[in-house]
């Protein structure tokens, strides 16, 4: 059996994607403690990680080289916070998306931990310069933006703020690469960080191309999944433009004029309301009925696909 690494890891807020970092944390062979305000949520996060994690050992999906017990054994969970933070290296909060609730579990923090644990938050969306701003311990701090579900799509943003220490970014780009993930630099902040930069420009025109009916929402995500999905899921479009002709600066000679032509055509931000939404909306229900059951049995097909692609990609990646 590995040895737990050293230096501990803290969850504080045990939902969907505290009980994801937790796992992953496991995974890579270190003591995780789970911290959330009420015991319950606490209990039941625990029993949650139980069951997922044998389901996954049963598939042989399980990540890392210990097994289920070991890396279940690895969790436990505390319902104080100073006591959960003792002697760790890393804090992974994962409280809702609300920005005065972060600020004040940050501050919280901020006053009982040492000067060598690393502070990192889950947001997807808020920035380092909001969230950390006035802390002692601000060096200490980044963001570090999983993808949903985080067990299997392996991306990490990492997202400094301005007065965010290299030393904080190396640690945390190590530790993420240490568990698997597939950890990335934004060099500063921005609005969005760069997955959501990315994904908003796709839904944008897509919303135009379905509201000015060029095509159908089912063969608009069509044109992805069965398209550019299938190329992106292995390459970024960097290196698409790059292999599509005899290098980048063959790409950009041949073919930047027409690009520039088509993006002078894209329209204005869409409102993403009224007639559209109600088209789009229908033909989604058509495939995937809007009730608990439906989506949550559709979200289930969809990460089994994910983690068989997470598999694959593995397997075929160049050493």
């Amino acid at each position: 059996m590995a040895s737990p690494a050293a230096g501990g890891v803290v969850i504080v807020g045990s939902g969907l994607i505290g009980r994801s970092w937790a796992m992953l944390f496991a995974s890579g062979g270190f003591k995780v403690k789970l911290y959330d305000i009420e015991q319950q949520q606490i209990t039941n996060a625990l029993e949650n990680i139980r069951k997922e994690m044998k389901l996954l050992g049963q598939s042989g999906s399980l990540k890392g080289s210990l097994s289920v017990e070991q890396q279940l054994s690895l969790i436990s969970g505390c319902g104080n916070l100073a006591e959960a933070v003792e002697g760790a290296m890393h804090i992974q909060e994962c409280v809702p998306e609300d920005l005065e609730l972060k600020k004040k579990i940050f501050a919280q923090l901020d006053r009982i931990v040492d000067d060598r644990v690393v502070l990192s938050s889950s947001s997807s969306c808020l920035l380092p310069s909001k969230l950390f701003t006035g802390l002692a311990h601000v060096k200490q701090c980044v963001v570090a933006h999983p993808v949903n579900p985080p067990y299997y799509v392996p991306l990490v943003e990492l997202v400094p703020h301005p007065e965010t220490a290299p030393a904080t970014m190396d640690r945390t780009y190590a530790l993420m690469r240490r568990i698997g993930q597939s950890p990335v630099r934004l060099l500063k902040e921005i609005d969005g960080f760069v997955l959501n930069r990315l994904q908003y420009a796709i839904i944008s025109e897509a919303w135009r191309l379905v509201e000015e009916g060029i095509v159908s929402p089912n063969d608009l995500d069509l044109v992805m999944s069965d398209g550019l999905g299938m190329r992106y899921a292995f390459i970024g479009p960097l290196e698409t433009m790059h292999l599509n002709a005899e290098g980048m600066v063959s790409y950009c000679g041949r073919y930047s004029d027409g690009m520039k032509r088509v993006l002078k055509t894209f329209g204005p931000v869409p409102e993403f309301s009224g007639a559209t939404v109600e088209k789009v909306n229908q033909d989604m229900c058509m495939k995937v009925p809007d009730d608990p059951e439906h989506l949550a049995a559709r979200r289930q097909w969809r990460d089994d696909c994910l983690m068989k692609l997470a598999k694959l990609k593995h397997q075929v990646q160049p050493q």
